[in-house]
């Protein structure tokens, strides 16, 4: 699948290209200096995470079914605190991870241990196990997000990022 993130002023445009042909294209609203949804890539591709957001996307769920999905399965969240089911386990860890990863753009990241307690902590609030590979992966996600974060961030408008999500 072919991912495209076009960087906007106030929303950045993704659209995909999925390998049997079908489109699919939505808005997302700035949460932060870099792509929400890029950090989601390097995240889930990273950890192997194949039935994220990205995995999902890929085997045809569309841009607005998956809160829906996240919603009918148990998303633990604060209204909505309960066990979520097996299938939206990864999409939760990555919107977890996702989101740390998001804060630390913010200011110096922490040391490792830190950042895994905070990750540790944010899984649990959506009641789901910290993954086990990310110890081990932190370094690498990390330096593929800040390099990518650099030349997001000096990229005029409507620059466009493109990725390629291989399905295994």
């Amino acid at each position: 699948m072919i991912i495209k993130i076009a960087k906007g002023l106030q929303n950045d445009n993704v659209s995909i290209v999925r390998n049997n042909g079908s489109t699919d294209a939505t808005v997302f609203p700035k949460k932060g200096p870099t792509s929400h949804d890029a950090i989601h890539y390097f995240v889930e591709k990273g950890l192997g995470l194949d039935h994220a957001f990205w995995g999902m996307i890929a085997k045809g769920c569309d841009f607005e079914e998956i809160q829906t999905i996240a919603k009918n399965a148990g998303h633990a969240s604060a209204a909505r605190a309960g066990q979520p089911e097996q299938h939206i386990v990864e999409l939760l860890q990555a919107e977890r991870l996702v989101e740390c990863f998001e804060a630390e753009q913010w200011g110096p990241p922490s040391d490792n241990a830190t950042f895994i307690a905070i990750a540790a902590a944010a899984c649990a609030t959506s009641q789901v196990p910290l993954p086990p590979q990310l110890p081990a992966q932190l370094d690498t996600l990390r330096s593929q997000i800040t390099e990518f974060q650099i030349g997001w961030s000096t990229a005029n408008a409507m620059h466009i990022a493109e990725f390629e999500w291989t399905e295994r």
